[in-house]
């Protein structure tokens, strides 16, 4: 068992930017909140000084780079190979796939083997509403690309939205077993803008399902330790078979033996999304490894013990 391995390893999300050329509507205000404190994020040196931290004391099983849009921050790659060259057991990157074309085969390289792409809707009017103005076709060149790469696997992420993208479910369910990609259906979480319209758009996982089960027949898999998806073998009437996954923060809650961290692209530390509660952990990067563990110690004992998020910042400030 390595350092990164062990009962007590924690995962990390870490948010490498603000910036994203994408204003989904559940993500990003109105305004140009993704734009502010641009130069304030983490180098990349901070960035690896906090997972070799991690991993010395707790074991560290996962690392997910996210934003904004992680593949505006130059230099994603050698980050990439750096955290592969520590022995980060499980190193992944979350995009919208706008720049995933380009840059698909240098992750490749670079030793990354899984990747998540957000696809809210294959419709290029429905893509471009929730977007506020952006194009449907790079992201879909950019999940070829990742296929082609070849990751292992591609995660597709839709989040449901009532009235919006609902009805579109089964087609972005099939467009993913298609080629071969592991889709994943997300609840709405009442965060930041999205709160405003929660009851509005929120369309709990147990109904997507339902309407999953008429055009596929679906086996539900074992439940991983730690996992945040409840994952079902699907297959089709012409026996194509894939894998569906339900990420359920509301009506079905993760949170026992929750072990993930969420640092944010300007340094601060969350141990849950449902609670408002951050450390800055920037200052303790170069100090004392003891008052850091106190730190990632604190943070871990935030996690949510009742039902409700208390968080209002918007889910591009955070690491969407």
């Amino acid at each position: 068992m390595t350092m990164f391995e062990n009962a007590r390893a924690v995962s990390l999300r870490i948010s490498l930017t603000r910036c994203c050329e994408l204003r989904c509507l559940y993500c990003r205000g109105e305004g140009s909140d993704a734009d502010a404190g641009v130069g304030n994020v983490l180098r990349f040196d901070e960035i690896l000084a906090l997972v070799g931290a991690l991993a010395e004391r707790f074991g560290l099983s996962k690392v997910r780079l996210t934003g904004g849009e992680p593949l505006l921050r130059e230099g994603v790659a050698e980050l990439v190979a750096e955290l592969v060259r520590l022995g980060v057991p499980d190193v992944t990157v979350t995009t919208n796939g706008q720049q995933l074309k380009s840059e698909a085969t240098r992750l490749h390289r670079a030793g990354l083997r899984r990747i998540n792409v957000s696809l809210d809707s294959l419709d290029p009017s429905t893509y471009r509403m929730l977007t506020r103005g952006g194009e449907l076709e790079p992201t879909i060149r950019g999940i070829e690309a990742a296929v082609h790469a070849p990751f292992s696997p591609v995660k597709l992420n839709m989040v449901v939205l009532r009235g919006i993208n609902d009805g579109e479910v089964a087609r972005v369910a099939r467009f993913g077993l298609e080629r071969f990609c592991h889709v994943r259906f997300l609840e709405l979480m009442p965060i930041g803008v999205a709160a405003a319209r929660h009851d509005e758009w929120f369309v709990p996982s147990a109904e997507v399902r339902e309407r999953l089960t008429g055009p596929f027949e679906l086996e539900p898999l074992p439940i991983e330790p730690g996992s945040s998806s409840r994952n079902f073998l699907a297959k089709d009437r012409s026996s194509l078979t894939g894998t569906f996954g339900f990420v359920s923060p509301c009506t079905e809650p993760f949170c026992d033996g929750c072990r993930r961290l969420r640092l944010t692209a300007s340094g601060r530390l969350l141990g849950c999304l449902a609670k408002g509660d951050a450390i800055d952990i920037r200052p303790l990067l170069q100090g004392s490894r003891e008052r850091l563990f106190d730190a990632v110690e604190r943070a871990l004992k935030l996690k949510r013990r009742a039902r409700g998020f208390a968080l209002r910042e918007n889910m591009v400030s955070i690491g969407g």
